[in-house]
Order: C-alpha cells, then structure tokens, then sequence
C-alpha cells in the first residue's frame, strides 16, 4: 500500500467516523428536544444547533462523495465520446469544480473574518467562526478529495468504465475476498 493510497484510507475512515459521530448527535439533540418539548420544557437552542449540524453533515459528506466519486455525473455521455473529446470534457469539468471550491475556500474564509467577535444568539458561549468554519474546511477537503480520487477516475475515463461498473466491480471483489 502506497503512502498516498493510506492516506486516503486514513481520510476515508475519519469523515466516515465524523459523519457518522454528527448524525447520531444531530439525531440525538432533535429526538431529545422533541421529548423534551412533549413534556414543557423546550430547548432554546437545539433549533440553531440542529441546522448548524445539518450543514455541517452536508459539507463532510461531499468531500466523502467527491473521495468516492459519489456526485451525480454524466458517465453515458462521457464515455459515448471519442477519446480526445472526453478527456477534453473530463479536464474542463475538473478545472471548473476546483474552481468553484477554491473561490468557495476563500470565500469561505472572508466570511470567517467578517464574523470575528459575533456569537450564537442561543448559545452565546459559541462563537459564529467555530460553526462557519465548515465552509472553507469543507471546501478544502473537496478539493484534497478530487484530487486524491483523480487517478482511479482518469483510469476509468481511458478504459471506457461507467462508474456503475466500476462500483459493482467493487462489490463483487469484496464478496470475494470475504468467501472461505
């Protein structure tokens, strides 16, 4: 195993666990402020707290997609393409989605400084940076995981393999590798 095929392991496994750590608590928090609502005595904050966390598993979670290759995409048309013509449109598209989230990064940062000094309003302990910080990190960590996922899908784009292929490929070795 290659340094950089551990390490996208290593990347893998920890959003996997983060994601999974912010759904359960997100689940958590609405299931007990639903309860607790029930019974009288409602929690001021899980309304902020719970669409913050939601964000929060929506920028995580597409950096795991984009390290899978996960995102809607258009692999019929692609590869119904002549050669030269597909990896022209595979490069173009690559270029305007690091684009995007590398404006999206900056962006991202800008609003960091601008909320300098201003706190939750339910939770006035939190500060607004800590919870907006999702949004150049998650950027970031799009663009660590396009790049790290790039080999496997240029591979794919000169072999003429649809990423569905490639998925059931996937399963079916690690059926494979489970068998006595």
């Amino acid at each position: 195993m290659t340094g950089l095929t551990r390490f996208r392991t290593v990347l893998e496994r920890t959003l996997e666990a983060w994601l999974v750590f912010l759904i359960v608590a997100m689940t958590t928090v609405v299931v007990l402020a639903a309860i607790w609502r029930k019974a009288g005595a409602s929690f001021v904050w899980y309304d902020e707290v719970g669409s913050i966390m939601l964000a929060w598993i929506t920028y995580y979670g597409a950096a795991l997609a984009a390290l899978k290759r996960g995102h809607i995409g258009f692999d019929g048309i692609l590869l119904a393409m002549p050669y030269r013509w597909r990896i022209g449109a595979a490069a173009i598209a690559e270029i305007v989605v690091f684009a995007f989230f590398i404006v999206l990064a900056w962006t991202g940062w800008q609003v960091l400084q601008v909320l300098q000094g201003m706190r939750l309003i339910s939770l006035p302990w939190v500060p607004i940076q800590i919870t907006q910080s999702v949004i150049p990190i998650g950027a970031i960590l799009f663009i660590i995981c396009e790049v790290l996922s790039l080999p496997e899908y240029w591979h794919r784009l000169r072999e003429k393999i649809s990423a569905d292929e490639a998925e059931i490929a996937e399963h079916l070795e690690a059926q494979e590798t489970l068998r006595p």
